[in-house]
């Protein structure tokens, strides 16, 4: 069985950009209480043309882990109010999933 990756692209503007990184580090995290559930990295990217580049980076151990984290309770109680969010970032957010095929520990 293979892990999955499950990221999410924000786009922010510089002046939202300390707004935005305390929305999502102040916030409680149901993660840990799902089953399948591997790490999570909240990651800041480059800034370019007045945006910086986030993304939020879950590792689960398999794809179905992942789809039963997005039918959980928690998964609901983690995105209440996701749409106020929305306003301080430019566009919608990104989803990109990935099944690991290969992963190689230190």
């Amino acid at each position: 069985m293979h892990q999955y990756i499950a990221m999410n692209r924000f786009k922010v503007a510089q002046d939202n950009a300390e707004a935005f990184e305390k929305r999502w580090l102040d916030r409680e995290v149901l993660l840990k209480t799902v089953p399948g559930f591997v790490s999570f990295q909240f990651l800041k990217g480059p800034t370019q043309d007045g945006l910086t580049l986030y993304a939020s980076h879950t590792v689960w151990g398999s794809h179905d882990a992942f789809v039963g984290w997005t039918r959980s309770e928690q998964f609901r109680q983690a995105h209440t109010g996701a749409g106020h969010g929305r306003t301080l970032m430019v566009g919608s957010p990104v989803f990109e999933g990935f099944l690991v095929l290969q992963n190689i520990p230190a």
